[in-house]
């Protein structure tokens, strides 16, 4: 059983890749490939339980788009057959319809996701978030040039509790089409939420285990009674 992680060498940021190592960590028997910018993605060709692609710079975005976007149809077959995957940070405008800067920059997206993005890069947002999955409590963090506008109020990941969602003026948090989860939350996502964790795992058909369980779980706990507090400001 594989999980396939896309560019590592630039989809690194905000730590973002431990969320791969807490899955391997859980369950040992998931082999970990790394596919890099100049090699074809493994999950075209072969069976990979889980995608995953992390936060970059605004030149790798540009370079995780490049390298897919000649794959992009393959892409979206396999995404419209199920596979599972997982885009965190600012990977999903790499799935968008392109970013749009203040300085000027731009970038034209995968077009797989129906939203555009605006940068403004003197404004740096940063925030706790606290929502939800269904009935499941998310927790994490967001630090991001700008926010996902355009979008229909349809296929969210998750639903806004405390913070902001995809922009200022919805709820709705990140993407999901089929098995495809794509969110601007980080954290390590999967670290700081045990529960999504080893909803991926069972996802996965890695089983339900979860290292560090006990201490994890008491951790995510306490994280989301102290987002939840009345008078805390999401805002840091």
């Amino acid at each position: 059983m594989k999980i396939e992680v896309l560019f590592p060498e630039i989809c690194n940021l905000c730590g973002d890749l431990m969320n791969v190592r807490y899955l391997q960590q859980s369950c040992p028997e998931l082999q970990v490939v790394e596919t890099d910018l100049h090699t074809r993605p493994r999950f075209l060709d072969e069976e990979i339980a889980l995608v995953y692609m992390g936060s970059a710079t605004e030149r790798g975005l540009e370079l995780a788009v490049q390298a897919l976007e000649p794959v992009k149809e393959e892409m979206e077959q396999r995404i419209a057959q199920g596979q599972l995957m997982l885009f965190t940070g600012n990977a999903l405008d790499a799935l968008s319809q392109g970013v749009d800067s203040d300085n000027g920059w731009k970038l034209q997206g995968l077009g797989i996701l129906p939203t555009r993005a605006q940068y403004h890069m003197m404004q740096r947002h940063n925030s706790f978030y606290l929502g939800k999955m269904g009935e499941m409590d998310i927790v994490g963090f967001k630090s991001l040039f700008g926010h996902t506008y355009g979008a229909p109020e349809e296929n969210e990941l998750f639903r806004t509790v405390k913070g902001i969602g995809r922009n200022q003026q919805t709820a709705l948090e990140g993407f999901r089409i089929r098995n495809l989860l794509a969110t601007y939350v980080t954290g390590p996502l999967l670290v700081l939420n045990p529960p999504l964790a080893r909803y991926l795992l069972q996802e996965m058909g890695a089983g339900d285990h979860l290292a560090f369980e006990e201490a994890a779980m008491e951790a995510y706990r306490i994280r989301v009674a102290e987002f939840a507090e009345e008078g805390r400001s999401y805002l840091y």
